[in-house]
C-alpha cells in the first residue's frame, strides 16, 4: 500500500510544480461580480482570468481589414471603378475635360446676340433699304458692331456701287472667313468621337488578354470567378469610350447645324444689301425716285 501511494506522489509531482494546489476548504462557483467565494476563512479572492491565446494575432488582421474598407467606402463608388479601368481611362478622362471645356466655350461664341445681333441688324438694313445710308454711315456702324454678321456687311460695302457679280464674289470670300470662325474647334468634337470609342476597345482587349493570361496560371485553375472579374473591369474602358464618344458625337451635330442656321441667315440678309448697294439696284432706286418726283 505505501508502494503504491509513492509511485502516485511521483506522477503527481510535475502536475503539482506547473499548477499551484488547490486552496484548502470548500470552494464556491464565481458570482456575477466576477469574484470567487472562497470557504473556511471568509476571504473573497478576484477569480483567476483564463488566458486567451490566438485571440489578438487574429484580432489584428480583422482589424486591418476594415481600415481598408473603410479607406473603400470613403471613396466615391463612380471614382472607384473608374480607377479599375487601367491607364487607358488616363486620355479617356483627359477627352471628356476637352469636349465639356469646348462645349462651354461654343455655347458662348455663337449665341446669336454674338453672330447675328439684332439691334445691328435692324438698324443697318432698315437704312439701306430705304435709301437712307450712305457708304460712310455704312461703315461706322459696321466697325462699331464686332460680330461675323457685321464682317460680311462691310466686305459688301466695300464693292459699294460696284456690279452685283463682284459685290457677291466680296461677300463669299468673307463669308469662307466667317464660315470658319463659327465652326471652330468642330472638327475636334469629331475627332474625338471616333478615337474615345478605339480607345475604349485597346483597353477591352488588353484587359481581355490580361484575364485570360491570369485563368492560364496554375494559381486559378478551377475559379471561373476570376475570369468573370476580369472582363468585368475591361469593359470598363469601352463603357468609359463610348461615354465620351457620344456626347462628343452630340456636340457636333448640334454646333455644325447652329452655325449652318447662321449662315443661311446671313446670306439672305447679305442678298438684301446686295440688291441695294449694287450699281443695278442704284440705277433702279435713282430711276424710281425719279419717277415719284415727276408724280409729285
Amino acid at each position: 500500500m505505501s508502494i503504491c501511494l509513492l509511485l502516485l506522489g511521483i506522477a503527481a509531482a510535475p502536475v503539482h510544480a506547473q499548477y499551484p494546489a488547490p486552496p484548502s476548504g470548500p470552494i464556491s462557483m464565481p458570482s456575477q461580480s466576477g469574484r470567487m467565494q472562497m470557504g473556511g476563512s471568509g476571504v473573497t479572492q478576484p477569480a483567476p482570468m483564463i488566458p486567451q491565446t490566438g485571440v489578438p494575432a487574429a484580432a489584428e488582421p480583422v482589424a486591418g481589414e476594415e481600415a481598408v474598407d473603410a479607406e473603400a467606402s470613403a471613396m466615391p463608388a463612380f471614382v472607384q471603378r473608374l480607377t479599375e479601368g487601367g491607364l487607358l481611362m488616363i486620355p479617356l478622362g483627359i477627352c471628356s475635360l476637352i469636349v465639356f471645356a469646348l462645349s462651354l466655350e461654343r455655347l458662348v461664341a455663337l449665341r446669336r446676340g454674338r453672330v447675328i445681333p439684332r439691334p445691328f441688324v435692324r438698324r443697318f438694313t432698315e437704312c439701306v433699304e430705304d435709301g437712307q445710308l450712305s457708304y460712310e454711315e455704312a461703315a461706322q456702324i459696321c466697325d462699331e458692331f464686332d460680330c461675323p454678321v457685321a464682317e460680311v456687311f462691310h466686305a459688301a460695302i466695300k464693292r459699294w456701287g460696284r456690279p452685283v457679280i463682284e459685290i457677291e464674289q466680296a461677300v463669299m470670300d468673307a463669308g469662307d472667313r466667317v464660315t470658319d470662325s463659327l465652326r471652330k474647334f468642330l472638327r475636334v468634337f469629331h475627332a474625338i468621337s471616333n478615337v474615345a470609342p478605339l480607345l475604349g476597345l485597346l483597353g477591352t482587349v488588353l484587359g481581355m488578354i490580361e484575364a485570360f493570361d491570369m485563368m492560364a496560371s496554375e494559381e486559378s485553375v478551377g475559379r471561373p470567378e476570376m475570369l468573370a472579374s476580369g472582363i468585368s473591369v475591361a469593359l470598363l474602358t469601352t463603357a468609359g469610350g463610348l461615354s465620351v464618344a457620344i456626347p462628343a458625337y452630340l456636340a457636333y451635330m448640334y454646333f455644325t447645324s447652329k452655325a449652318d442656321r447662321y449662315l443661311v441667315e446671313i446670306d439672305s440678309l447679305c442678298q438684301k444689301v446686295i440688291d441695294s448697294i449694287s450699281a443695278e439696284g442704284l440705277e433702279s432706286g435713282s430711276s424710281r425716285s425719279r419717277k415719284s418726283r415727276r408724280a409729285a
